[in-house]
């Protein structure tokens, strides 16, 4: 007798996110998202919805989000002013289960306040998930403070971190000239929207030129740009470093480089994470409490400078300090690492279970 084939059920996915394919961000976000659902969830069918989506009520699209198995929202900034009030009506539409998924909540630095109608719409929406998988703490207290039950909360880690690698083709590699024995030094700035960067611009711009001197000198380092937004173009010129190379690939590719440098210094948050998903230290520049919330996150708090250290010189001692102990946080990384991918394996549990 034959044996009886047992199907796998192709489930059927709404993935609400972020997608904005210019920002290396958070295009690695939904990248390394759908790749970890692909892995619990084989052969399943992900239909991208991009979180505006729960703006104002549509009912088309409220419709073609329930013919969906689940809907996932995340993981990135979705709890951002920008994209906000969400639609409370919309929110109430959605009849199938929903699982935030290692999504964060973000305030930049100098920026108002949220309006009560705002942050009302994000406690709505967390009340109808029927899991909360956040990246960071502050998203948790965030949370917390609007009325919703710690235990409720899952502190998963942001996906990027996972994203795979992939080493680029050998004319890119000679290019960016990534000699196993030189010093290398990865630099990014936050021109992508971000208002405040005017009032801090000469500040930044001074500390991230001492500081890659500082390496050209002491090491002969080779001083890389790690390009994430294509705003970035009418800054990163202004830093007049000498023989700077641009790291400017896909984003898979680009963590792939991450890995073969010794340090970072970034202002993009995704800068930091895939630099931490590639075992290398990165001090990021905060202009957000993302920034600060991913260290804290990761257990290194020294590895955020607050912009208004900058003028006293804060960035480069820290750059020095942190490069001395390179090795030691590329091993507690990787031990980190291994913890934020044993979350995300058991959220995944949990939501095939608790479909």
């Amino acid at each position: 007798m034959k044996k009886e084939t047992v199907k796998t059920k192709r489930y059927q996915i709404a993935h609400i996110h972020v997608w904005d394919k210019n920002n290396k961000g958070d295009y690695a976000i939904v990248l390394a998202v759908q790749e970890l659902l692909l892995k619990k969830f084989p052969g399943a069918i992900i239909n991208n919805f991009p979180v505006e989506v729960l703006k104002s009520y549509d009912q088309a699209q409220a419709a073609k989000l329930n013919r969906a198995d689940l809907i996932v929202i995340g993981g990135g900034g979705i709890f951002y002013s920008y994209f906000l009030p969400f639609s409370q009506e919309m929110i109430a539409a959605l009849k199938k289960p929903i699982f935030l998924f290692g999504l964060g909540y973000i305030k930049e630095v100098d920026a108002p306040l949220w309006t009560k109608d705002k942050s009302a719409s994000v406690i709505a929406l967390v009340k109808q998930a029927r899991g909360v998988g956040v990246r960071d703490l502050n998203t948790k207290r965030f949370l917390i403070a609007g009325g919703i039950k710690s235990a409720a909360i899952k502190i998963i880690g942001d996906p990027a971190a996972l994203l795979s690698e992939k080493k680029p083709v050998v004319s890119t590699m000679n290019k960016l000239m990534l000699l196993p024995r030189r010093v290398k030094v990865g630099f990014n700035l936050n021109y992508s929207g971000w208002l405040g960067f005017g009032k801090w611009r000469e500040d930044i711009l001074r500390a991230y030129r001492e500081t890659a001197e500082y390496f050209q000198q002491e090491f002969d380092a080779e001083i890389y740009y790690l390009k994430h937004h294509p705003g970035e173009d009418n800054i990163y010129p202004e830093l007049k470093i000498k023989n700077l190379k641009i790291v400017d690939l896909k984003p898979s590719e680009q963590k792939y480089i991450y890995g073969k440098l010794d340090l970072v210094i970034g202002m993009m948050l995704h800068v930091g994470v895939m630099s931490f998903g590639a075992l290398t230290p990165e001090i990021s520049v905060a202009y957000d409490i993302r920034n600060y919330g991913f260290a804290e996150f990761i257990g290194h708090p020294e590895l955020v400078v607050d912009l208004d250290k900058l003028k006293s010189g804060e960035l480069l001692k820290r750059s020095q300090a942190i490069f001395k102990k390179r090795k030691n946080y590329q091993s507690k990384f990787r031990t980190r690492r291994q913890k934020i991918t044993d979350n995300f394996n058991d959220y995944l549990k949990f939501i095939k279970t608790n479909l």
